[in-house]
């Protein structure tokens, strides 16, 4: 007779719970190794993101005459991309990895979601093909929604609505507090006058 049918408790074939095991050294490198590829190509991302931002920040034409060029914004990111991805890239080649977040709605072995990414990307790469032909304000109305839209929110169509009054906030605030022009585009065209 086994020692778990004499003490009356039950073993692992009648039921009872499975035996608690430890995670093998393999899954355990497995994990560290794909969490180090991810966070170099995040680092690579960063860098390449700024060095884009940085050659399209100097192609930018400035008006003669303005006391604020419209560059400075765009270079002053793009450093600090630049900056920031040179560290989480020295930070992983040193070893030193990201330690997940403890917390109930984090899952360390989730995978990742491949098509919100990818419509993210699309809706980014969108905004910035339709900038010069629907405007500022309806171009940043695609992309908040949208992105509202593709991470799940319950009432997306608020995603459109908030996206709307903030594009035109910071269309009417850029041009009239730095003088800059961004494209109203053919819709919002009535408000030339206006900014």
């Amino acid at each position: 007779m086994s020692t778990s049918a004499s003490s009356g408790l039950p073993s692992g074939s009648e039921g009872g719970p499975p035996p608690i095991t430890k995670p093998s050294l393999a899954v355990t490198t497995r994990s560290r190794s794909s969490r180090r590829v991810g966070e170099l190509v995040f680092a690579l991302l960063v860098i390449g993101l700024g060095v884009f931002a940085l050659v399209g920040a100097f192609m930018i034409r400035v008006p003669a005459g303005a006391r604020v060029g419209p560059t400075v914004f765009p270079i002053f990111v793009s450093l600090i991309l630049l900056v920031a991805g040179t560290a989480v890239l020295v930070s992983v080649l040193r070893g030193h990895l990201g330690t997940p977040e403890e917390s109930e709605d984090t899952d360390p072995n989730a995978r990742t979601d491949w098509r919100t990414l990818a419509i993210i990307a699309a809706l980014v790469v969108a905004q910035l093909l339709l900038l010069e032909y629907i405007g500022w304000t309806l171009s940043a109305t695609l992309l908040f929604g949208g992105v509202a839209w593709a991470l799940g929110a319950k009432r997306w169509w608020l995603g459109f609505v908030i996206g709307f009054v903030l594009g035109l906030a910071v269309q009417i605030l850029f041009g009239e507090l730095l003088g800059l022009s961004l494209p109203l585009g053919p819709v919002l065209n009535w408000l030339g006058p206006l900014i």
